[in-house]
């Protein structure tokens, strides 16, 4: 019986660790969000929103990585647990690069 309890609570806890970023799955934009406008302007979206993606997933891989060592010392997650976890302003992120790169692609863009 403890080591059922035990095998629960470990997996409630790796559960809750914060996810790496390769793993995240983009939102669900529609690309109609950017087809409106010029080439220009999505090349640029598109390369500011690149950017905050790879600043937003560094702090996702830290938030994982101390959700990793925090189970690992103390059985907390502890990148999570102090908000770290930036699983949803990833999957955005994700999604609206994606969506930028499909109205580009639809309307003959270079990226």
């Amino acid at each position: 019986m403890k080591k059922l309890i035990l095998a629960v609570a470990l997996a409630a806890t790796l559960a809750a660790c914060a996810k790496r970023p390769d793993a995240i799955v983009q939102a669900d934009i529609p690309m109609q969000a950017y087809t409106n406008l010029g080439c220009p302007q999505i090349a640029q979206l598109h390369t500011t929103e690149k950017k905050k993606l790879d600043d937003l997933s560094k702090q996702q891989i830290s938030a994982a990585n101390g959700d990793a060592f925090g189970v690992f010392l103390v059985g907390v997650p502890i990148g999570s647990v102090a908000g770290g976890d930036k699983e949803g302003e990833v999957a955005v992120s994700k999604g609206k690069v994606s969506a930028m790169e499909s109205a580009a692609l639809s309307k003959g863009c270079k990226l």
